[in-house]
């Protein structure tokens, strides 16, 4: 009698899709989670500067031991450092937004604590106002990006993205699946208006760029295969939506294993296909999820809403920003207000990056949503959403702020300021 041979399931080959139309369906069954909403997850990039020196780019090695000093964060938040030395705060996700903004204030006070120890400043700013574009992540897919990006001909802004940006990013449930069209519709309508609140980064490199939003111009500078927002002509379907974005964006890297920057224009739906061969072999799912890693659209969804649109600000507003974009989505009421709001400016991505909360339409709508929010905030919540509400009668971003202070002081001497926490 034959005696049947035991297959270790992990030691099969992994399976290799045979078409385009197979690869979109499995992004497409796993890019939204039907459930409640309510959840929120926040993350936080923030510039490292020397205190005694603004110009100066803190290296791996001084940033790596100076993360070794910090104690256990109370709000959980990972830590992990950027391409060019930003240092970012993730947040596991919590029932709620205040309860997620508690935790991350805790987690950058002990942060920022530790650091300052170290002579190192964090700074809440979209862009690098000062120091020009630089690496200082070893990490393979860095490298291979910057390959991928000086073969499209776009170093440039593809440097200033990877090395000069940062950002407050908000992560919500993806609700309902009956109300996911709509829900992620609302998301996208939401940016522009939000772009012009919290519009902090008017220079970039040394430079007054002439936009409010610099962070916003560098993206919009990437091709839009891969950086514009994922919505088809009528965002009935955002999932199908996702996937068709996915399949026809570029593929960046390869994992065989090292990451192996693909230096010409293959959509993944060529790969999946057969049309074009990378890596000598056809694309398993790992490399469809990696491939999703690499794809950085304004509202991104990865089960949940990744939404990535804001620049990062001072911690005497982010607060008021993320629970005003939060209960815009999440409140029902307040949803209804925001999308009549929004309509009118719902694409103007550009608009809102150049000209912040100058564009009358877009001053509307801010007025009319974070009038809406505020209305819905906490006592605990008062003193921040003030100060945005302030901010917004007035026509004001963060952006004029920096502006007028980098007048006054020179933008040094502005770095230096926040670095070391003077306001």
């Amino acid at each position: 009698m034959a005696v049947p041979i035991r297959v270790d399931p992990g030691r099969l080959p992994p399976k290799e899709f045979t078409s385009a139309e197979q690869a979109a369906a499995h992004v497409g069954a796993g890019c939204l989670q039907d459930g409640p909403i309510g959840r929120v997850g926040l993350e936080i990039e923030a510039h490292c500067y020397d205190l005694a020196d603004p110009m100066r780019r803190p290296g791996w090695d001084e940033l790596s031991a100076a993360i070794a000093t910090v104690p256990p964060l109370p709000g959980g938040s990972r830590i992990t450092v950027e391409p060019g030395g930003a240092v970012e705060l993730s947040g596991p996700p919590f029932d709620g937004p205040m309860a997620a903004i508690g935790a991350l204030l805790a987690d950058r006070a002990v942060l920022r604590a530790a650091f300052a120890r170290e002579g190192l400043g964090l700074v809440l700013l979209g862009t690098d106002p000062l120091r020009p574009t630089q690496r200082v992540n070893p990490g393979q897919r860095y490298q291979a990006m910057e390959q991928f990006f000086t073969a499209s001909g776009s170093s440039e802004p593809g440097a200033a993205m990877m090395t000069s940006t940062a950002s407050v990013q908000v992560n919500l449930d993806a609700g309902p699946r009956d109300g996911w069209a709509d829900r992620v519709r609302l998301a996208h309508a939401l940016g522009p208006m939000m772009i012009a609140i919290t519009a902090n980064s008017p220079v970039l490199g040394g430079q007054f760029t002439g936009w409010s939003s610099t962070r916003q111009r560098v993206w919009g500078q990437l091709d839009s295969a891969r950086c514009g927002p994922i919505l088809g002509v009528d965002g009935d379907d955002p999932a199908s939506d996702w996937a068709r974005y996915a399949m026809r964006a570029p593929v960046m890297l390869v994992n065989s294993p090292d990451a192996v920057p693909v230096t010409n224009w293959v959509p993944f739906a060529d790969w999946a296909d057969g049309r074009a061969v990378l890596g000598g072999r056809r694309p398993t799912e790992a490399d469809l999820d990696y491939h999703l890693t690499t794809l950085f659209p304004p509202v991104r969804p990865r089960r949940w809403l990744e939404i990535r649109y804001l620049d990062s600000v001072s911690d005497a507003l982010w607060p008021a920003a993320v629970f005003t974009l939060t209960t815009l989505l999440d409140d029902p009421d307040a949803a209804e207000i925001a999308a009549q709001a929004t309509e009118s400016v719902a694409t103007a991505w550009d608009r809102a990056a150049q000209a912040g909360l100058a564009d009358r339409h877009l001053h509307a709508a801010a007025l009319t949503c974070v009038q809406a929010a505020a209305e819905r905030a906490p006592a605990e919540l008062e003193e921040s959403m003030r100060h945005l509400v302030r901010s917004v009668e007035q026509g004001r971003c963060p952006a004029d702020d920096f502006a007028d202070r980098a007048v006054q002081h020179g933008i040094a001497a502005a770095v230096s300021q926040l670095a070391k926490g003077e306001l």
